[in-house]
């Protein structure tokens, strides 16, 4: 359900939560102000609104029902027409884990719950100014991708994101709001490629840059992108690339 507050709007602002109480103080806080706030109540409803409102800015709740916050962000971030919304996160939790994620997910900003007031305008206002300074020169509006590519898109994001330690299946798929058997199906269709075929390239992708760009031990570089032994690792480098990783290393760029 969503329910928009219509103002004297010179920007638009998405609330995305399931707490009638918080939506209630935000929608008091913008009362008076140059703002048009709109509604929903999970991350599902929410996801589908930023696509066809394009709003300005987004406030976004990390625990809630149907879509969380996390995986609602992941699918914004995943889209062309919405990746460059500024999401700023609101949460309960204000551990230093629970931030660092949210920022890596790509949220812009993250505010505690409960929030005081003149923060979070204070961050919506600078957020804004930084998404209009941005975003001066014209520029042709971005087409919103099918929902299977942002589908395929954020999961790819997140694999990338977690390489050391991947997921299972079931966690990747929840990570972008879906579930395993329809993520595997349409990972294949517009891949080729199984999850874990995808994640295994990945890591030899990346692999293959940290041994070109830095000077770590090819025993780190294995243990960063997931491997259990070098050995594994030298044996899964050999069979995608046709080198040993210390040979790759020392072959013309």
């Amino acid at each position: 359900m969503t329910s928009p507050f219509h103002r004297r709007a010179y920007a638009k602002i998405l609330m995305i939560d399931d707490s009638a109480f918080e939506q209630c103080r935000v929608a008091d806080m913008l009362l008076d102000l140059p703002y048009q706030l709109s509604l929903a109540g999970n991350g599902k409803i929410g996801y589908e609104l930023a696509l066809s409102d394009r709003p300005d800015l987004i406030l976004l709740d990390r625990r809630m029902p149907v879509m969380d916050g996390d995986s609602c962000c992941r699918m914004l971030k995943a889209n062309p027409a919405t990746r460059d919304i500024p999401v700023i996160f609101l949460s309960g939790s204000d551990s230093p884990e629970e931030r660092a994620q949210g920022l890596q997910i790509g949220a812009a900003d993250f505010v505690s719950k409960p929030f005081y007031p003149g923060e979070l305008l204070a961050r919506i206002r600078i957020h804004l100014e930084l998404a209009r300074y941005q975003h001066t020169a014209p520029v042709e509006q971005a087409a919103s991708a099918c929902s299977d590519e942002v589908l395929v898109e954020a999961a790819k994001n997140h694999i990338a994101s977690c390489l050391s330690d991947l997921p299972s299946l079931d966690d990747i798929a929840r990570a972008v709001g879906t579930y395993r058997e329809k993520l595997s199906d349409i990972f294949r269709q517009r891949t080729g490629q199984s999850v874990f075929e995808f994640a295994r390239d990945c890591r030899i992708n990346r692999s293959a840059q940290l041994l070109r760009e830095t000077a770590m031990d090819v025993r780190d570089i294995a243990t960063q992108v997931g491997f259990t032994s070098s050995a594994n690792f030298a044996t899964a480098f050999r069979a995608k690339t046709g080198s040993t990783p210390s040979a790759f290393r020392r072959s013309p760029g």
